[in-house]
C-alpha cells in the first residue's frame, strides 16, 4: 500500500493513537483465577467447547479480533510517522533516508559502538529513537 503524505499521514497517526487508547488489554482465559497465569498472563486463544470467553458471554473479557487493528497505511510506523530501522553497526546507516527512516539501535550493541553509531547518524541527519 502506498504511504500517505502530509495531512493524511498525521490524521491516520492520530486515529491510530485514539484507537490504541480504547483497545482493551488482551489476556488469556481465567488469568485472574490461577496463580500460574497471573505471573505470565499473555494472550492465548480460547478453544474449549464451553469456553465462556470464546462464546463472547457478557461479563467475560473481549477476545482478539481484526476490528482492533489500526489503519493499514500507518501500521508498523513510529509515532513520528517514520519507518523504524533496527541498526547493529555503522554500515547499516548507509542508504537510509532522513525523511523516511528513524533509527533504533539494537539492545545488544555496546557503549563504544553505540556512540559511533550516534555520531554517524548525526552526520547523516538521521533521528535516533533510543539515544
Amino acid at each position: 500500500m502506498a504511504r500517505p503524505s502530509g495531512e493524511e499521514l498525521q490524521r491516520l497517526l492520530k486515529l491510530r493513537k485514539e484507537l490504541k487508547s480504547k483497545k482493551p488489554e488482551f489476556l488469556r482465559t481465567l488469568w485472574w483465577k490461577f496463580p500460574k497465569f497471573k505471573n505470565d498472563p499473555k494472550w492465548r486463544k480460547p478453544k474449549g467447547i464451553d469456553n465462556k470467553m470464546r462464546l463472547r458471554l457478557k461479563g467475560y473479557p473481549p477476545i482478539v479480533e481484526v476490528g482492533y487493528r489500526g489503519p493499514a497505511a500507518v501500521r508498523g510506523l513510529h509515532p513520528s510517522g517514520l519507518e523504524p530501522v533496527l541498526v547493529h553497526n555503522e554500515k547499516e546507516l548507509e542508504g537510509l533516508d532522513p525523511s523516511k527512516h528513524i533509527v533504533i539501535i539494537a539492545s545488544t550493541v555496546g557503549l563504544k559502538k553505540r556512540l559511533k553509531i550516534l555520531e554517524k547518524a548525526r552526520q547523516l541527519g538521521l533521528r535516533v529513537a533510543n539515544e
